[in-house]
Formats: C-alpha cells, structure tokens, sequence
C-alpha cells in the first residue's frame, strides 16, 4: 500500500518550491518566460566528458537541502571529496522550478554549460527537460547503488526506467505555526483565515501546494476528477484572502525568513523546512498536515545537456544511494528519503529518527498525504495564469 501511494504520487509529477512572487520586474518576467516549452526546436547535443581530467562538479540544489554543520560546511559532501577526490562546489540556486528553468532555458536549448553538473528539480518541471532533450541520459554503470532506490519510484511516466533522473528527496506540504504566538495550534487550512491573525500569514509561491491544501480544504480529491469549478472556487479563496490583506507574503524558498523574523506567524509550508529554522532559531514551530490533508511530491537529479562532467555527477549520485549517507542526510533535511536501507542506518544512529514521519512515512501518514493530479497542457497555462494573476497583484 505504501509504495503504491509513493509511486503514484511520483507519477503525478508534483511540484515542491517555487520563488517570492511580485519581488520586482526581474523575478516577474523570469517567471512569465518560464511558461515558454520551447517546442519545434531541434534538440541539442550532450556535451563531451571531461571528468576523467577535470576533477570538479558543480551542484546547483534548493536552500536547506542537504546536511550542514554549525560552520556551514556539508559534511557528507566533504567525506565524498575525501572518497573520490571531486571537489564539489556546492550552489544553493534553486529557489524556484519555473524562475531556475527561466533563466537558464536559452543556455539549455543552445547545449550550453549553465555552471551546474547536477541540478535538483521536482519531477513536473524535470519531465519538461526530459522532453526538450535538455538533460543527458544517465550510465547506470556508474551508479551501481541505484539497486537501493525505493522499487516504487524506478519507472515514473515521466522517466520510464529512471534513464534520465534518480530522486533526491520527496516530502509533504502542510500548516505550521508560532507555537509561542499561537499556543492552541492550528488544525487545519481554514483556521490560516481567522481574523486575529490579519496579516500574519504566508502561503507558497507553488500553485499545486497552495493550490492543493486549499482544494483539500473544500473537499476536492485533487487527485481525482476535478475541473475548472473546484480550481475556481478555491483560487476566490486565495485571491479573497489576498486582496483583504489576511495574507502577508506569497513566496518561495524565502519564506522560511518570514517565520524567523515573525512577519508571519502562519503559513502554508514544506516539512522537512520547519526542523531545520527550529533547530537554527529554536524550537518555535511547529508542522502539522492539515485535517483535510496536505500534498505530496519529489525532486530529482539530472545532469544539464551541458554539463561536461557527466562521469562526476553519476558518481555522486552514486554516493548518496548508500544508505548510511541516505539517512545522514535525511536526519537533517527531515524529507522522505528514497533510499532503500536508509531506515534501518537511521535505526543504528537514532531509534527515534527511524520513526520520524517526515522522513519514514507509515501508511496511516501517506494517507493524509494527497496527489495533486496531471494536468494538460491546457489546464496547465490556464490554471498557472489565474494563480499568477494572484502572485503579481500581492
């Protein structure tokens, strides 16, 4: 059961983070650009292996995505430099699917470096790539731990066989709170809308989050057969909460800054975020999947059409599918790992991290845990357009 909901919450392609809308005309029109396919175009040609000479990879990732230590370094990154003597520069340029996508697209269709080896995107937005042939398939000889990957994640629609992306991370999106400012808690996405807390609140910059928690909220299987009615009715929720300045902030990665400053008190959040500022600034927060439920995705490697290091990043990936390094970093990040043994590695370091929901769901969590359904192209530009007309007048 549990590997069915995780398989089929893959297949459905959902999206993690997005970046803070209306930030200025750059951030916008990198975002409108994003909705541009590129199709019609010839696809462009991996660039050549350099690796067995050049000994270096760069790995673009999202803010608080891997394993950190209080001088800022990433310990199992420095073990692997140690392992194979790559040295990694380590990017945190991702804030953003669509934005990251947007500025590094004309690089992408020209098969230009764009200074990443690896770059870490959530599976709708790895599917595009896929698709204009801006990613280079992937020499499973090289990554011979990719027998650990959870069985349920090896053959998405999206990436039949797993030729051209291996997962990183997956985890929920759901409510948190100033457990200080708001000591009775909240329960569910509703509870975000109660007057005392009038701009207080953040909601995320990724339509099928947002988007998904509210729906939920209204009753819609948003992994079942809905349509423009159910969109319509929960995006007059989010446009009405917007426009009378309930909610403060609609943003990305950077919203975790809102909450440390307490600019919000509330939000719409990603999981595995809410440990990492409680461990930062103190235990504050605190994250629950709303009563109706939250949303379920997964990011992945890839290595960009012109990367010239493709033999580097396989065997990085390689090493992060060794289930001890799998579950040193899952005890940070607090996301699911897809690392099969990865939980037993965590048993031996901590009993207690083993059982860590966020990280180890069991079937009564992944149950409130819901798929944000494929869209078509269609409703994908007119559902993104209608939450980005809410985006741009924040």
């Amino acid at each position: 059961m549990i590997r069915a909901l995780i398989a089929k919450a893959r297949q459905s392609q959902l999206n993690r983070r997005t970046l803070l809308a209306g930030a200025g005309a750059g951030a916008t029109a990198l975002a409108l650009a994003a909705c541009s396919t590129g199709g019609g175009k010839a696809k462009p040609t991996p660039a050549a292996d350099k690796s067995e000479t050049d000994k270096t990879l760069n790995w673009a990732n999202w803010a608080a995505y891997i394993d950190e230590d209080d001088a800022g370094n990433y310990p199992t990154l420095q073990a692997f430099t140690e392992q194979t003597g790559i040295e990694v520069n380590y990017d945190v340029a991702v804030d953003d699917n669509n934005t990251y996508y947007g500025k590094v697209k004309d690089q992408l269709a020209l098969g230009q470096d764009i200074d990443a080896d690896l770059a870490v995107l959530t599976d709708w937005m790895a599917a595009r790539w896929i698709r204009l042939g801006y990613t280079q398939a992937l020499d499973h000889a090289n990554i011979p731990n990719l027998a650990n990957l959870n069985p349920a994640l090896r053959d998405p629609d999206f990436d039949k066989g797993r030729e051209f992306t291996v997962p990183w991370q997956g985890g929920f999106a759901g409510i948190a709170w100033n457990k200080e400012a708001i000591p009775g808690g909240l329960t569910s996405v509703s509870d975000l809308w109660d007057p005392s807390l009038k701009g207080r609140i953040g909601v995320l910059s990724e339509m099928r989050d947002t988007m998904g928690c509210i729906m939920l909220e209204n009753g819609t299987d948003i992994a079942g057969d809905w349509g423009d009615d159910e969109y319509t009715a929960a995006i007059e929720i989010l446009r009405e909460q917007v426009e009378n300045g309930q909610v403060r902030n609609i943003k990305g990665n950077s919203y975790l800054e809102d909450l440390k400053s307490e600019d919000t008190l509330a939000a719409i959040v990603w999981s595995g975020d809410i440990t990492v500022i409680n461990a930062e600034a103190g235990d504050k927060w605190e994250f629950a999947l709303p009563s109706a439920g939250g949303t379920l995705w997964n990011d992945n490697f890839l290595v960009p059409i012109g990367s010239p290091r493709k033999t580097n990043a396989e065997t990085l990936i390689n090493y992060y599918y060794e289930p001890e390094v799998a579950a040193e970093v899952a005890a940070w990040v607090n996301y699911i790992t897809p690392v099969v043994g990865a939980k037993e590695a965590a048993a031996a370091i901590d009993p207690e991290l083993a059982e860590n929901q966020l990280i180890f769901p069991n079937e009564e969590t992944l149950q409130q845990a819901h798929i944000f359904r494929s869209l078509s192209g269609a409703e994908e530009q007119k559902y993104q357009a209608e939450f980005q007309s809410i985006l741009l007048g924040s």
